[in-house]
This record gives C-alpha cells, sequence and structure tokens, in this order.
C-alpha cells in the first residue's frame, strides 16, 4: 500500500513557501491507519522494546497504538505547563525562540529501552530535545520512528547518533 498516495500535500501552510504535510488524510481512512501502525509495530517487535514516547499532538496518534499492539506502556512529551505532578524538562531552541518540554520525572525507568514516535522528521530539533528528556529521565533511546521524512531539510543529521526509521519520504 502506498502511503505517499494518502497524504495530502497543502502548498504555503501554514506560511507561504512550507509545503505541508496533512496527515489527516491518512488516519481518516481506517485501512490506511491500520495499514500505518502494523507496518510500525513490525519494524519494533523483536526489539526489546519497553516504552513508547510520542512528543504531543501527532506523536500521541502513532504512539499509543503502537505501544498497545506491543504491549508496553505509552509516555506523553507536552509543553510546559500541560502535566499534573513533578516533572523533568528540557529547554530547546526553535526558529525565533525557544521552548520547553515535559515529561513525568517517575514514569521511566532506569534503562528502560524507548522508542520515540512522531509523525514527522523535519529538522529533527523537537525530536532532539524528547531523545534528551527521555535520556535525562534514564532511557536508553533504542530508535527515533517517523511515518513522514522531508530528506533536504537534514534532520536526520542532527539525529545521527540514534537509529531513524521512517517510512515515506519527501525530497522537499
Amino acid at each position: 500500500m502506498d502511503l505517499k498516495d494518502s497524504i495530502r500535500i497543502v502548498e504555503d501552510f501554514p506560511k507561504k513557501g512550507i509545503s505541508f504535510k496533512d496527515i489527516t488524510t491518512l488516519i481518516q481512512d481506517g485501512e490506511k491507519l491500520k495499514y500505518t501502525i502494523d507496518l510500525i509495530v513490525d519494524n519494533l517487535k523483536n526489539k526489546n522494546v519497553d516504552l513508547i514516547v510520542g512528543p504531543e499532538a501527532r506523536g500521541f496518534i502513532f504512539g499509543v497504538p503502537v505501544a498497545y499492539a506491543l504491549g508496553v506502556g505509552f509516555v506523553p512529551v507536552r509543553k510546559k505547563g500541560k502535566l499534573p505532578g513533578e516533572t523533568i524538562e528540557v529547554s530547546y531552541s526553535l526558529e525565533y525562540g525557544e521552548d520547553v518540554l515535559e515529561i513525568h520525572k517517575d514514569v521511566i525507568k532506569q534503562g528502560s529501552r524507548v522508542v520515540i514516535i512522531d509523525d514527522l522528521l523535519a529538522t529533527g530539533g523537537t525530536i532532539k530535545a524528547v531523545a534528551d528528556l527521555v535520556t535525562k529521565a534514564g532511557g536508553q533511546v533504542i530508535e527515533l520512528d517517523f511515518l513522514i521524512e522531508l530528506e533536504k531539510i537534514g534532520g536526520r543529521k542532527l539525529l545521527s547518533q540514534y537509529e531513524v526509521k521512517s517510512f515515506v519520504k519527501y525530497d522537499c
């Protein structure tokens, strides 16, 4: 099944010059959503995964069903102030400023084998921050999985210390 055919391209969104990859057209189709989840699960089923971690919001879309299928837990990564209780945080740079991501302090056991899942790899900055957060919490990042990779943007280079897997690639 060609997943690329199910991803809508929206030119000049959210601003001029951006070619937005819209996954809502893929996830609204039950057969294609199931195929996508199964693809990620098949890739991970023999990798001895302890936890799936996903950043809000689209990391939740793919991360939770993959965790369910593997029989492991899911840990959400949220922006600062969105999680109750004690958290661990990491700051990271954005194009114009900084942001902060958090996880609950007690969710990742020392040495846990963690896979981070998100919808799209572009610059890699957010996922690098998520990986730093997992490491800070005591986890071992064993792989980063993305539905889509924008190859020319070069996020894979920033994440070169990790195994990176993407299922649909665009050269823009």
